[in-house]
C-alpha cells in the first residue's frame, strides 16, 4: 500500500502546498480529492465542458506519482468510462504533457487543466482509442453521438430534487391525512359488534365489567333462563306454605 513514506520529504512538502492551494482555489470544473496519508495517488472529478459531447457528465480520474516525482511525470487514468480518442478503454490517458513534454517545474494544477482541455479539443492523430480517433476524423456527428451515449450511461450527474417540491408534496400528503382525520372526527361511527366471549378471550374477563352493554345474544338468553329458574325456585316454597295453610283451615271446619 502506497503512503507518503514512498516520497522524499521535500516532495511531500511541495505536494502538501499544491494540494492545499487546489482545495482553497480549485480550477474551473475540477474538484480534487485529497488523502493526507497518501499523496502518491491523487483523485479528481472533472466536469464535462459545456458545448462538448461530455457536457453534464462528471469523470473521475487519478494521477499516480512515482518515487522520483517530479523528475518523472505522473501517470494518468480515467476511472469513469469515456469515449475519447486520447483515452484508452483501460482508462490510460495519452497527452504530451505527461510524456515527452513533461517538465519537473509543472505543477498538479497544470496537469489537471491539460487533461480537462483534452475533453474540449481531442488529438485524434495520437489516439489510444483508434475507433474514437477514426470516427472523429471521418464523421464527427457519429463520434459525438457515441461520446454522449457513454456520458449518459457512465458519467451523468445525478439530478438534485427540488426541496420546494418535496416540501409541497409533504404538505399535500399532510393535508390529505388531516382532512380524512377531520372527516372521521366529525362523522359519528358505530362501535364494532364484538361478542363478550370473543373480547374476554382477547383481553381477559374484566372487559365484561367495563363494557356490560356489549353481549352475545346467546349469553343473554342463558342469563334470562337462569333468572327465570331462580324465580321459579323461590316461588315454589311460597306455594307450598299456602297449600298447608289451606289444609289446616279445612281440618278446623
Amino acid at each position: 500500500m502506497a503512503t507518503n513514506e514512498n516520497l522524499p520529504p521535500n516532495v511531500i512538502r511541495q505536494l502538501a502546498k499544491e494540494l492545499k492551494n487546489l482545495d482553497e482555489s480549485p480550477p474551473e470544473g475540477i474538484n480534487v480529492i485529497v488523502n493526507d496519508d497518501d499523496f502518491t495517488t491523487i483523485f479528481a472529478d472533472i466536469e464535462g465542458p459545456a458545448g462538448t459531447p461530455y457536457e453534464n457528465g462528471v469523470f473521475r480520474m487519478k494521477l499516480l506519482l512515482s518515487r522520483d516525482f517530479p523528475q518523472s511525470p505522473p501517470k494518468g487514468f480515467f476511472l469513469t468510462k469515456i469515449f475519447h480518442p486520447n483515452i484508452a478503454t483501460s482508462g490510460e490517458i495519452c497527452v504530451n504533457t505527461l510524456k515527452k513534454d513533461w517538465n519537473p517545474g509543472l505543477g498538479l494544477r497544470h496537469v489537471l487543466l491539460v487533461v480537462r482541455c483534452l475533453l474540449i479539443e481531442p488529438f485524434p492523430e495520437s489516439a489510444l482509442n483508434e475507433q474514437a480517433g477514426k470516427m472523429l476524423l471521418e464523421n464527427y456527428e457519429e463520434y459525438a453521438r457515441h461520446a454522449r451515449l457513454y456520458t449518459g450511461i457512465h458519467a451523468l450527474k445525478p439530478k438534485n430534487k427540488s426541496k420546494t417540491g418535496a416540501i409541497s408534496e409533504s404538505t399535500t400528503a399532510l393535508n390529505v391525512d388531516k382532512s380524512s382525520t377531520d372527516s372521521s372526527e366529525n362523522t359519528p361511527s358505530m362501535p364494532p359488534a364484538v361478542s363478550t366471549s370473543t373480547a374476554s378471550r382477547a383481553f381477559g374477563t374484566s372487559l365484561q365489567d367495563q363494557n356490560p352493554t356489549v353481549s352475545d345474544p346467546a349469553d343473554i338468553g342463558a342469563a334470562a333462563a337462569r333468572k327465570k329458574d331462580g324465580l321459579m325456585a323461590s316461588k315454589a316454597p311460597l306455594d307450598k306454605k299456602k297449600m298447608d295453610a289451606r289444609k289446616k283451615s279445612l281440618k278446623r271446619l
